[in-house]
């Protein structure tokens, strides 16, 4: 990819959490860097690069691409013309596709957002062997969702013996505001929870087991954990799936691998009123005309002010066993997990990608194989902890 015009294009900058993205760059991106926005409204994709010209004054000349999610030619182009393709549009089950498949096709490697189990197991279906053969990295989930689980395991097992069965809870615990386009998101996958089953079976189908070696999710139970700071209760998200997903493609995780995934939700009375919470939002989801309605309660584009997001917060911590009676806990912090945090692990993943001598692989990648230890590195370098604790 070395004709390539740009090293990264920013598709969906004009959003809230794709305009944090392009400032994180504008600040951070290494002197040399080759970097564009893309977008549909050339207007305000002029107001971005206003806004980027004040953080770095060489933004002022920076190309702007046309771009548009439903024109398949304009995202060809966009491909064709970077190393690395960012996109934030979503809800990517509705605007997702035509990026990874351009991708996919161009041999350009694509970074996002989504949390979207069902989306991510299309792309694999419809692009992986595509990508493999073209050369690109489709590496999906580089923020919230799910770096700090997939990079925090990795780095977990990477404290225990070699060639020992692991076993390893996570557990999450977070402050934080959302912004309209993750509610979209949220209202999306609850929505078709049906559809999103099948073609995991699917997936699965296709994809089989690693040779040799297991690898199993167990969802757990409500239970108090002193460790983890409080009742907990087993969390479907995307970030088992995608931990499980690294656990299959690296040997360094073991011969029999199992994982466990929680959020942190305080007293029992607490876990109690949200797991009723969530139960009537599941079910009013399947109700098209309700699901319709829920979406228009908040808009995408809009997010958590700056002194909100200042206030936010998120821990993860790792409880890993092995062998005989060995036993490490880690954990993984840092500051608000939806925006500030997030564009940075999405603009790292970017530049990661572009600039760094990483393992020779290709097709639908998971960060921690995609880039693993060297992405590691990155994030720590910009303030997000991984560490061992003591006992």
């Amino acid at each position: 990819m070395a004709d390539r015009r740009f090293d990264i294009v920013a598709l969906g900058a004009t959003g809230f959490t794709g305009a944090l993205t392009a400032e994180y760059l504008a600040r951070n991106a290494p002197a040399g860097t080759s970097w564009a926005l893309a977008g549909r409204n050339a207007a305000k994709l002029e107001a971005v690069r206003d806004r980027l010209a004040v953080i770095d004054p060489g933004c002022a000349g920076m190309p702007l691409l046309p771009a548009d999610t439903g024109d398949p030619a304009s995202m060809r182009d966009l491909a064709e013309a970077a190393k690395v393709v960012i996109t934030t549009v979503g809800p990517y089950i509705r605007y997702g596709e035509s990026v990874v498949a351009a991708c996919a096709a161009a041999g350009t490697d694509y970074v996002d957002l989504t949390g979207e189990p069902e989306f991510v197991d299309r792309m694999w279906l419809a692009y992986h062997q595509q990508a493999e053969r073209s050369g690109a990295r489709i590496v999906h989930s580089c923020g919230f969702d799910s770096i700090p689980y997939d990079l925090g395991v990795q780095f977990t097992v990477e404290q225990l013996p070699e060639d020992v069965a692991i076993s390893v809870d996570g557990f999450m615990r977070t402050k934080a505001s959302f912004s309209g386009g993750t509610y979209q998101s949220a209202i999306e996958i609850l929505g078709d929870l049906r559809s999103s089953a099948k073609l995991a079976r699917e997936r699965r189908a296709r994809e089989g087991n690693p040779v040799g070696r297991k690898v199993k999710g167990v969802p757990g139970k409500p239970h108090a954990d002193e460790f983890a700071g409080g009742w907990v209760a087993p969390f479907p998200t995307i970030d088992p799936i995608t931990v499980l997903r690294s656990a299959r493609a690296l040997d360094r995780y073991g011969p029999d691998f199992v994982y466990s995934h929680y959020v942190v939700v305080g007293p029992l009375p607490m876990l109690v009123g949200l797991g009723a919470a969530a139960g009537v939002v599941v079910a009013l989801a399947q109700i098209p005309p309700v699901r319709d309605a829920l979406l228009k309660l908040k808009s995408a584009g809009e997010g958590p002010s700056e002194e909100q997001r200042a206030k936010s917060w998120f821990s993860v911590r790792f409880r890993a066993s092995a062998g005989d009676g060995i036993e490490v806990r880690t954990e993984v912090r840092g500051g608000d997990p939806g925006y500030a945090e997030t564009s940075k692990m999405l603009a790292e993943s970017a530049l990661c990608l572009a600039h760094d001598d990483l393992p020779e692989r290709a097709g639908q990648l998971t960060p921690a194989v995609a880039m693993g230890p060297a992405l590691r590195r990155r994030l720590e370098a910009a303030g997000i902890g991984f560490k061992v604790l003591d006992g």
